[in-house]
């Protein structure tokens, strides 16, 4: 049997690995120490090595010689790296050009190691669970990355790999990955066009991404370096720190041990109220001797990280303005990372956007419980893909005039007995594209006007429903108010045709009528009209 191409999604904050596995389901490997999501840390003591939740733990007590955030350094010249993303663990040096680190392995002993040699120790870790977990000798991998990735970062990420023996099969970006993990699971019954909001712990990215015949187009995308799992952390510690140093009149932040300890403790209170309404923590001898003990509730910290919560609000918003839409044309937002178990952002999206659009995140019904294993499981999907083919058909396949296929802004379709305009063919569907559609009720002679259509946002304003006057007698209703309700004003998506493209005359239809829309890869619209009955056939085309 030969062995399986592993999909791996390498994260500044955590890392993940999947498969699929003999029972054709996909596999979220654990590694040794049973996490799925794997900590990208790597810390030294000595001689020692430690990888994963081992080395996390030495950021209290060992975090010079701790080396965490280091994924985006990839392929950077050292001058064009944001060094205060690893700030609290081993501090970035400039290296030969390149980010590194030193670190101490005992015994006035110093070691200079490039962010490349880092990542090949990473993946050479993660190379080990993934065969001690599958039984298998591993080499072919489907690995993603951001979008932000340029041509020199893929590079320097190939590079790596194939140090330690990886044989990178694929490159898939990670909105592409976890949105492909979410139809896999949950299919969109029509096309749509999605929102993809990866919120991890350093960075935030997000992609507004149209479905379109189960292709994929990107149609723009968001990144923000300084919105992440971190920021809302940073605001739990500076809580706590006022709140330590009015009770003992002791500063932590005055010291690094102490405010490690803090920023720890900040994690797990928030991965609690995560899950809880409630979160206590106890911190022995926080500073200058003085133990910490506090509670805080789900309310007290959403008001706490209030203005954090915000950000991604209008980061959400930013992106659909840059694809050019309205909310309304929005089916859903597929929430992954981390911090989507958060539900302050699920409950803040779903007041931001439209109730047309589906928030799915670990709370929803339709959306995976486990959002950041979304984008590793969709490149284990991805490698199923790939392993039908061999080096040379996989080669020509993800060719530019393959994979970046063109699409057209507006919708195509046919204008209704009222005069009203139905797409056939959505907004920004790629081409080659085929779609057909039967008329049943269709008879008589016929003349099928194929029209471009635009959609525009309509605003009706809804009255309130005057109140009768309270009688004498009746029961107190607790919700009722005596001030005026505001007139409730709702956003409508309608379609209007613009530019006739074509027309098919076709006669004596008595059962119905086929229609087939096929646009090729020159962009030519051919429109084919067939009588179910008799089998006449019209064609056109443009």
């Amino acid at each position: 049997m030969s062995s399986p191409i592993i999909g791996i999604t390498f994260g500044n904050t955590t890392s993940s690995i999947a498969y699929i596995n003999p029972k054709n389901d996909v596999d979220v490997i654990a590694n040794q120490d049973g996490e799925r999501a794997i900590p990208s840390a790597l810390s030294y003591v000595g001689a020692d090595e430690y990888h994963g939740g081992q080395a996390l733990q030495q950021l209290i007590r060992n975090p010079k010689n701790t080396i965490i955030n280091f994924r985006d350094f990839i392929g950077l010249p050292f001058a064009e790296a944001d060094v205060s993303k690893c700030a609290n663990g081993a501090p970035a040096v400039n290296v030969d050009g390149k980010v590194g680190f030193v670190i101490s392995r005992g015994e006035g002993k110093q070691e200079k190691i490039t962010v490349d040699e880092v990542v090949s120790r990473h993946l050479r870790n993660l190379k080990s669970a993934t065969q001690d977990y599958t039984g298998s000798k591993i080499s072919d991998i489907v690995l993603t990355v951001p979008i932000t990735f340029t041509a020199a970062q893929k590079d320097a990420l190939k590079a790596a790999a194939s140090k330690v023996g990886f044989n990178v099969v694929q490159l898939i970006n990670e909105p592409s990955s976890s949105l492909l993990a979410h139809v896999n699971k949950f299919p969109f019954e029509q096309d749509v066009n999605v929102v993809v909001a990866d919120f991890g712990g350093t960075r935030s990215d997000a992609a507004v991404i149209a479905i379109r015949n189960g292709i994929f187009t990107i149609l723009a995308s968001k990144h923000d370096s300084t919105l992440g799992g971190d920021a809302l952390d940073a605001e739990l510690v500076e809580f706590f720190a006022k709140d330590f140093e009015k009770k003992n009149k002791s500063n932590p932040r005055a010291n690094a041990r102490s405010l490690a300890k803090l920023r720890h403790n900040a994690i797990l209170t928030k991965k609690t109220l995560s899950n809880t309404q409630t979160a206590t923590i106890s911190i022995e001898s926080l500073a200058d001797g003085f133990d910490y003990h506090t509670s805080i509730n789900r309310l007290r910290f959403e008001l706490v990280t209030n203005k954090v919560f915000s950000r991604w609000s209008s980061f959400i918003s930013d992106v659909i303005s840059e694809a050019n839409l309205d909310p309304l044309d929005i089916s859903a937002v597929v929430l992954c990372g981390g911090v989507s178990y958060t539900p302050k952002l699920a409950s803040n999206l779903e007041f931001l956007l439209p109730e047309s659009v589906a928030i799915l995140g670990p709370n929803s019904k339709d959306a995976s419980n486990a959002p950041n294993e979304l984008c590793a499981s969709g490149a284990a999907l991805q490698a199923r893909l790939v392993s039908d083919y061999d080096f040379e058909e996989l080669a020509a396949a993800l060719q530019p005039s393959i994979i970046n296929t063109p699409h057209f802004p507006n919708a195509i379709g046919l204008i209704g007995s009222q005069g009203e305009f139905h797409p056939i063919l959505l907004p920004e569907t790629s081409y080659p594209v085929q779609k057909r559609l039967t008329l049943k009720d269709a008879h008589g002679d016929l003349l099928v006007g194929v029209y471009e259509g635009k959609h525009h946002i309509v605003e009706k304003t809804v009255q309130p429903i005057e109140k009768q006057e309270k009688k004498e007698g009746d029961e107190e209703d607790e919700e009722w108010s005596s001030e005026e309700e505001e007139p409730e004003i709702i956003r409508e998506k309608l379609y209007t045709p613009s530019t006739k493209l074509m027309e098919l005359g076709i006669k004596g239809v008595t059962k119905g009528l086929e229609l087939v829309f096929n646009i090729n890869k020159a962009g030519v619209l051919r429109v084919t009209a067939r009588d179910l009955k008799s089998g006449t056939v019209v064609k056109g085309e443009l």
